[in-house]
């Protein structure tokens, strides 16, 4: 494999498994070796820290708590996201929050989805059982789905259905008797009683179980019979072969490559069937352990070869062009409107739209949003005062000498704003702007020249292939 390529599957890797990487960073990967950098993503060194929580709250400490609002929650989530040197941590938080979907339209208390994120973040890829469990007896979980009200004498099915519908085996692999008793296993998994709220402020609800509130009778659940509790549901779901198969294909669609949207996977097969299946049964001999799976996924040839065959959400198009142009590292007042940008793109952290989650892939670039994806893109990478456009001009400068015609700045564009594939109609439409103004003299007009560099980079990330990673 030449350079080049080594390079490109580089930089596929970090921006599936994080949020991009530049090119200084993408040569050190590759100096050390692919595996080795999917080994160290998926399970750091302990040596590597987090983002720096304390600096955060030190400059800006209105975004310690949360409240009614999600704007503190957002522009605490993206402080982590531009900062970690631990990126998938930060992406399993996104991948979870996205199938264990719960918004503070209805929580109204963001500190509970501070809470849940920092869930994701410590167990995302962990082990699928103990998350469950945890999801369980989340109060937001909990109140979401209104198991508080959930109580032997009078059941409330919605936690048992989204269980099983969108959080383990999809529909198609259990029966409306199934919620039901399912529904009967986690009565008594309830809240308890919050401190009085004080100004200004909300405080934690507590997961409580009410003996006097569970049914303790016999249940029977996807043809097991006995006197079922939540655990004992859990356990019986993750025998299932539907419970890996469904975990498989969600991971395969937020990391490989866009599929049908979970509604219409019971009469939409995989795009790729063995790769599901390949997944899947790494999770079920692993006994339900993520890092085995991640592993397994990272190093496949259906990773590799699935380049730009996923629509960017707003949030990787938010934090990737962030931390690119490496604007945002550290505590500054636009972290809060910067908290919203990918709110206005159609992606609200800590209020997906519904417990479905967000509809993904080419609904992310509708006609409402993808002008604002591109204007955002495109003010950071032509601010030629940004460092990290400053290091991009850098080495196009360096990879002619003093000067090149349009067509050589196009594709060192290319190259270092990637390496990104596009069309050749779409190549030459950008060398034919790029002519307008002839060749670039780096020697007599460094300033001059970063600027084209720099509206060379916008005019690419309006592009169709821009909008994929």
């Amino acid at each position: 494999m030449s350079e080049t390529q080594e390079i490109a599957q580089m930089a596929h890797l970090m921006r599936r498994a994080g949020f991009g990487a530049s090119r200084d960073e993408l040569e050190r990967l590759v100096e050390q070796g692919y595996e080795e950098t999917v080994e160290q993503l998926v399970d750091p060194p302990a040596d590597i820290p987090r983002a720096d929580l304390h600096l955060l709250f030190r400059y800006m400490p209105s975004l310690e708590t949360g409240g009614p609002v999600t704007v503190p929650g957002a522009a605490n989530w993206l402080y982590h996201l531009v900062n970690t040197q631990r990126p998938l941590e930060e992406k399993m938080a996104l991948f979870w929050h996205g199938i264990f979907a719960v918004g503070n339209s209805k929580v109204d208390n963001d500190n509970h989805l501070i809470a849940m994120v920092d869930m994701f973040r410590d167990h995302g890829t962990a082990n699928y059982r103990d998350l469950l469990i945890m999801l369980a007896q989340s109060p937001a979980m909990i109140y979401w789905l209104d198991n508080h009200e959930n109580h032997k004498r009078s059941p409330n099915e919605n936690w048992g259905r989204e269980l099983l519908e969108l959080f383990s085996m999809g529909v198609g692999n259990y029966t409306e008797k199934d919620v039901f008793e399912c529904a009967r296993a986690f009565t008594g998994w309830t809240l308890g009683p919050k401190i009085p709220r004080v100004p200004n402020h909300r405080f934690f609800f507590q997961f409580e179980f009410r003996p006097e509130e569970h049914d303790f009778g016999e249940k029977e659940f996807l043809g097991r019979t006995g006197n079922f509790d939540g655990l004992d549901i859990i356990d019986i779901i993750l025998e299932e072969d539907a419970c890996p198969r469904f975990i498989a294909r969600h991971l395969y669609t937020f990391f490989v490559a866009d599929e049908p949207q979970v509604p219409a996977w019971d009469i939409e097969p995989p795009k790729d069937p063995e790769a599901i299946d390949y997944l899947a049964g790494v999770l079920k001999d692993s006994n339900y352990e993520i890092k085995p799976v991640l592993r397994a996924l990272f190093n496949s040839n259906f990773f590799k070869e699935a380049t730009f065959q996923k629509v960017k959400s707003p949030v990787e198009t938010v934090v990737s062009t962030l931390r690119l142009t490496e604007d945002m590292f550290g505590p500054q007042p636009a972290l809060i409107e910067l908290g919203q940008e990918s709110a206005h793109m159609g992606q609200s952290l800590h209020n997906p739209p519904s417990v479905e989650g967000w509809s993904t892939g080419p609904n992310w670039i509708n006609s409402g949003a993808v002008v604002g994806r591109i204007n955002f893109v495109a003010d950071r990478v032509s601010n030629t005062e940004l460092p990290g456009v400053q290091k991009i001009c850098q080495r196009v400068a360096a990879a002619n000498g003093t000067s090149m015609t349009p067509d050589e700045m196009v594709d060192h564009c290319l190259d270092q704003f990637g390496p990104l594939d596009v069309s050749e109609a779409t190549r030459m439409e950008l060398i034919e702007h790029a002519s307008e103004d002839g060749d670039i003299s780096w020697s007599e007009d460094y300033d001059g020249s970063s600027e084209r560099v720099g509206e060379m980079l916008a005019l690419i990330a309006a592009t169709t292939e821009y909008q994929f990673g």
